[in-house]
């Protein structure tokens, strides 16, 4: 099995329903654990992971300033974009290898080692997504698949696993066969249409995504001691 050795977190929305916190600081960078929300995720993905892109939006040049001090690899400003106009127009593009993606509000355990082994083991796909089982209070884009090839999501029927905001992709592969425009929804439709977005059978040990101050609090407790 290969490695994946790159990793890019999603940290440029603006964190609306997180008012009154975020109207100071951006959403990736509220108050968790001792640290940050980001600041923690990238202290998951440090130990087997050579290198770490962020994308930014909302008070960029905060965000920015807080990334150098955590040694990221690279910042990119998605300010105004859609979550997947890197995929096309940064240099992240250029990447023609797996890398992992995670979004910044992602609260989450889940051994990276065993995902790549999966990633490799369904033949290194284009686009890969991790499920989780559907948590109360939490939305998602419920998955179905035939054999971990994902046939349709869906928020309208509920099934038992649903997209948790980590995927394993390659960006090159990706943006050469997807529309330049859009969302991650038009990335996953154009995929789906040609067979090749697929489900991964590793789901994370624990996960929980921040999207509210209630979300927050939950997080905390359901996470505790992780």
């Amino acid at each position: 099995m290969g490695a994946i050795r790159q990793a890019v977190i999603m940290a440029a929305g603006r964190g609306q329903r997180m008012m009154p916190a975020t109207q100071y600081m951006p959403k990736a960078m509220v108050p968790y654990a001792e640290s940050t929300l980001i600041a923690r995720g990238i202290g998951k993905l440090r130990p087997g992971i050579e290198q770490i892109h962020v994308t930014v939006g909302y008070k960029g040049a905060m965000l920015a300033a807080h990334l150098i001090e955590h040694e990221v690899t690279s910042v990119h400003n998605t300010d105004g974009k859609s979550n997947s106009w890197w995929i096309h127009h940064s240099l992240l593009s250029k990447i023609d290898e797996p890398v992992f993606v995670l979004t910044c509000d992602n609260v989450t355990d889940i051994d990276f080692a065993e995902l790549a082994d999966d990633y490799f083991a369904l033949g290194a796909p284009p686009c890969l997504l991790v499920p989780v089982a559907p948590v109360p209070g939490l939305d998602g884009d419920f998955i179905f698949h035939d054999n971990q090839v994902v046939t349709r999501l869906t928020r309208d029927e509920p099934s038992p696993i649903y997209a948790c905001g980590i995927q394993v992709l390659n960006p090159a592969r990706v943006a050469a066969m997807t529309p330049a425009d859009g969302d991650f929804g038009t990335v996953w439709d154009s995929l789906m249409a040609e067979g090749q977005l697929l489900v991964s059978r590793v789901q994370p040990r624990n996960w929980y995504s921040v999207d509210t101050l209630d979300h927050l609090e939950r997080a905390i407790e359901k996470m505790a001691g992780d």
